[in-house]
């Protein structure tokens, strides 16, 4: 029973996060500072969320920092981004896998 009782909160919590901005703000945004801040918003939030995961899902840091500069590296030829992903997890297996030999 506990744990449907958290999945109900975190669903409330989830609907209100969503709801109330909506609900509150019905006239448009018209400062640029408040539309350029929550434009960038998402962004943050996703770099927040997967910065430490890139260096903490690897056996090794190293092998991290390399699939990460692999990743900026295709991502600032705005290759696509299933592309990146591609090399930058590849790049981390090479790694992993030479780490393993020395």
């Amino acid at each position: 029973m506990k744990i449907y009782s958290y999945i109900f909160l975190m669903a409330i919590t989830t609907y209100l996060i969503r709801m109330l901005p909506l609900a509150l703000f019905q006239k448009e945004i018209r400062s640029p500072f408040v539309k350029s801040f929550l434009y960038y918003v998402p962004y943050a939030c996703l770099t927040a969320m997967t910065i430490p995961a890139i260096f903490t899902a690897t056996q090794s840091i190293v092998s991290g920092v390399a699939g990460f500069v692999v990743a900026v590296i295709l991502g600032y030829q705005k290759k696509s981004l299933p592309i990146v992903a591609g090399f930058a997890c590849i790049t981390v297996m090479i790694t992993e896998a030479i780490l393993r030999i020395i």
